[in-house]
């Protein structure tokens, strides 16, 4: 049995223009040799293909890598939330029933990212939220927006707040007052992920539960007061903001109010929920703690419990790959980064934390920098490859996968030159490991798991204008090693989720029944 090793550039599209295009414009021989001379076609991993609502939606990492690491397509994210709110189901569970009596003399907490990029989260989520709280006879709502500028137009904050001003607007009468209380943009209050950076969500903490960050009077003054104090500032770098009447914050979180987080994706919901959630924490002083009921839109970690109380049932994935190769007794080998560790690891597994089999499963962190990433756009990338080679050489795992995050982390920053030169280093990582795959006979499958850099302006002018959210173009599917020219690659319509059974069929396995085809014959 011949050792597989899979290589997930995260983040790196196929697109024919070179306009803003990191991936064609940087030096990638590698890829372009292998392109041009082993088996690869391009495969979906957007929308419907990774379960999202339409095939409208950007593909993510998470969505990206349970599909991958599944062999199934599973209702994600958005579309769970969107059903669970147009069924009615959402405002009929006991999480919705018990925040409402627990706010009934007090106030309900809104928290999270104010855009329709669907990837986070969506604007629409949380006006319904809004809406429902009116009709249960709540008094007082309180609105704490973190806005976006990544997974949509980098400058776009001020349309999402005239759409949910609107909406207050529409709703407020004697009997009910919704205001906006606090905000931030999502790379500096509140958001973090895979505790690479708690001052974050410290920062998160003091500006909405606290009422200790920047006042002003509207959050239409904070952003354009942020973006004449930093001209050239996108939305996910403005700083905290707390909003204030006659000088006192208009929504400090108080004992017995309830508090939502309406994000539905996990990684950057996990850490402010601890805050909240758990008893004995320690990784900032709180400095108060207020006797609150707090719920996530959907549980974020459902091994760890994280939230207690969600409002959304995540998806129940089952037939993992990995799940399967054990039954095999095929050892795993699974290393990224901090910043991508989860994805080839948690969301590979099908959103669970512990592993199916202790001695078949080995797992290897290389820790981030905590730095913006176009600062160091090659990031972790030589030290994870000397691990990956030393895995692969060790003869210990028979399956061995990693991701390279820089397509896509780079990518976000909007810095076009420093992706470029993330890509070069993600390309020279990929020509080290061929040299070691063509020296072990191992066979090498390159793939990704939605596109981004291949996308770094905004493709409706040619102002260079920088684009920095995730795109819905396809992926490259590439093979590699020696003699295998005899693969052959389908026609047809294939996406991230046919990856599982394509991976048992070079192992000489049969698929799992209830996975999708193998792209290969």
């Amino acid at each position: 049995m011949r050792k597989i090793v899979l290589v997930i550039m995260d983040g790196v599209g196929i697109r024919e223009s070179d306009y803003g295009n990191a991936f064609i414009n940087a030096k990638t021989p590698n890829l372009d040799y292998l392109m041009k001379n082993y088996p690869n076609r391009l495969i979906k991993a957007h929308g419907t293909y990774v379960g999202l609502p339409s095939d409208d939606d950007m593909g993510n990492s998470e969505v990206g890598h349970n599909a991958m690491g599944c062999g199934q397509i599973y209702s994600q994210g958005a579309k769970l939330v969107s059903e669970a709110i147009e069924n009615k189901s959402l405002f009929e569970g006991n999480t919705w029933k018990q925040l409402i009596n627990n706010c009934k003399n007090n106030t309900m907490h809104f928290i999270g990212l104010l855009s329709d990029g669907g990837v986070h989260s969506n604007i629409n989520h949380l006006l319904k939220l809004i809406e429902e709280s009116k009709k249960e006879g709540l008094k007082k709502v309180r609105v704490h927006i973190l806005l976006d500028g990544r997974d949509v137009d980098k400058t776009s904050a001020l349309k999402y707040v005239d759409i949910l001003e609107n909406k207050i607007k529409e709703l407020n009468d004697e009997n009910f007052e919704c205001l906006i209380a606090s905000g931030g943009g999502r790379m500096t209050t509140t958001m973090d992920r895979y505790e690479a950076n708690w001052s974050m969500v410290e920062k998160g903490w003091h500006t909405h539960v606290l009422g200790d960050a920047r006042k002003f009077t509207s959050a239409y003054d904070a952003i354009e007061t942020y973006r004449k104090e930093n001209p050239g500032i996108i939305d996910q770098d403005l700083d905290s903001f707390v909003i204030v009447k006659d000088n006192k914050p208009v929504g400090t979180i108080e004992d017995n109010d309830s508090v939502v987080f309406f994000n539905f994706r996990g990684d950057r919901a996990l850490e402010i929920s601890k805050a909240f959630d758990d008893e004995n924490f320690d990784k900032f002083d709180r400095v108060r703690v207020p006797k609150v009921m707090y719920a996530g839109m959907l549980q974020y970690d459902a091994d760890l419990k994280i939230p207690k109380n969600y409002l959304t049932e995540p998806p129940k994935i089952k037939y993992t790959l990995t799940e399967e190769l054990c039954k095999y007794n095929i050892r795993e080998y699974a290393i990224s980064e901090t910043q991508k560790f989860g994805h080839v690891t948690y969301f590979w597994n099908g959103n669970r934390i512990e592993k199916f089999d202790e001695n078949l499963e080995t797992y290897e962190e290389i820790n981030s920098d905590v730095i913006s990433f176009d600062k160091k756009p090659k990031m972790k990338a030589k030290e994870i490859t000397d691990k990956l080679i030393e895995a692969i050489k060790s003869d210990k795992f028979d399956f061995l996968r990693v991701n390279y995050p820089n397509g896509d982390m780079v990518g976000h920053t909007g810095n076009y030159e420093a992706t470029i030169e993330g890509m070069k280093a993600v390309d020279e990582s990929i020509g080290r490991i061929m040299e070691t795959v063509k020296e072990t006979n191992s066979i090498l499958i390159i793939v990704a798991d939605h596109g981004n850099c291949e996308e770094m302006y905004n493709p409706n002018n040619d102002l260079k204008e920088a684009k920095t959210s995730h795109t819905i173009n396809p992926v490259p599917f590439i093979i590699y090693g020696n003699d295998v020219s005899n693969i052959k690659i389908k026609a047809g319509d294939f996406g991230l989720a046919n990856l599982a059974a394509t991976i048992t069929t070079l192992f000489g396995l049969e698929k799992n029944e209830n996975w999708l085809e193998s792209i290969i014959k």
